[in-house]
């Protein structure tokens, strides 16, 4: 038996927090499914766990890698491979906890995503199109015409994917979304229970543009400023998360700070609602509608029940 816990849902949903309570009751450590608190320094824009709220649980894939350094899904399929079987040998439970939801049917299905496949040159092409002004948007919306399923899950700033999502189309002439929901119908090698926490959309909306205020309040454009002052761009692929582009257009005299702030509130809230997009077309995924339960506690214990029933625990 494989056992792999997967705890999901849009941004600002209280993962983390339903996280570390399970993984105290059930013996875990948790592994992070996020594209930008796997580097170091970029503490407030992405919302990384405090050391201080891990309830001593030991947690894999946070503050590992250099902000020059690419983390795409074929890195994160390694790297959260490897401490699954490192979490395996210390006779514990992992848990994946997470908002990307590529990242995570990556590894559930065991996907190959060779990057070496497909058509080099026109993928060049397309690389330098979207270095022109306005060419991610153009790129984007070329998607969107073509494969407006699984444009649904991107944002447009996601040129890589847009652009492997094209190159794909040319190469094979079919869709990627195809390609995926083929993929997501391969057997796991996981005996798994994927969980995904929900929140009616106003209160969810509201939390994000709380937690923005507080990401402000804790020295957000602090953080970018010294980020720039240790060497780091604006167009590395970890400066392109959602709170780090919008400051660096801050930065750079592109917009004021106010219309950074409300920026960063509008992509998260785009963001959350693509995040949901793509769970509700994932298999096997238990919503959990946390305003259904009285708290964290009950919550925990009907995903104890499920894994109990399961046979993942005792």
């Amino acid at each position: 038996m494989n056992p792999l816990i997967i705890i999901a849902g849009p941004t600002a949903v209280g993962k983390s927090d339903i996280a570390v309570k399970l993984a105290k009751d059930v013996k875990g450590q948790i592994i992070s499914a996020d594209s930008i608190q796997v580097y170091k320094g970029m503490d407030i824009g992405s919302a990384k766990i405090a050391k201080d709220e891990m309830g001593g649980i030991k947690h894999h894939l946070i503050d590992v890698l250099d902000p020059r350094e690419e983390f795409g899904v074929n890195v994160f399929q390694d790297m959260s491979k490897e401490a699954i079987s490192q979490i395996y040998r210390d006779n514990e439970l992992p848990i994946v906890v997470g908002g990307t939801g590529f990242y995570i049917q990556g590894l559930l299905y065991d996907i190959d995503f060779n990057d070496e496949e497909g058509d080099k040159e026109y993928r060049n092409k397309l690389t330098a199109m979207s270095e022109l002004p306005h060419g991610k948007e153009k790129l984007y919306d070329r998607l969107k015409e073509l494969d407006p399923d699984y444009a649904a899950s991107l944002h447009y700033n996601n040129v890589k994917r847009v652009i492997r999502a094209l190159e794909y189309h040319k190469h094979t002439g079919r869709l990627f979304s195809e390609y995926n929901r083929e993929q997501s119908e391969r057997k796991s090698p996981y005996d798994f229970i994927y969980f995904a926490l929900n929140l009616p959309r106003e209160e969810l909306y509201e939390r994000i543009d709380k937690r923005v205020n507080i990401m402000f309040d804790m020295g957000l454009v602090d953080e970018v400023v010294a980020l720039k002052e240790k060497g780091y761009t604006g167009n590395l692929q970890s400066m392109q998360g959602i709170g780090y582009r919008e400051i660096w257009s801050y930065i750079d005299g592109e917009i004021s700070l106010e219309e950074a702030k409300e920026l960063i509130k509008k992509n998260t809230r785009h963001f959350a609602k693509r995040q949901l997009t793509w769970l509700r077309r994932e298999k096997d995924v238990i919503f959990i509608d946390k305003e259904k339960y009285s708290g964290d506690r009950e919550i925990i214990e009907y995903m104890k029940d499920i894994m109990r029933n399961e046979g993942i625990i005792q």
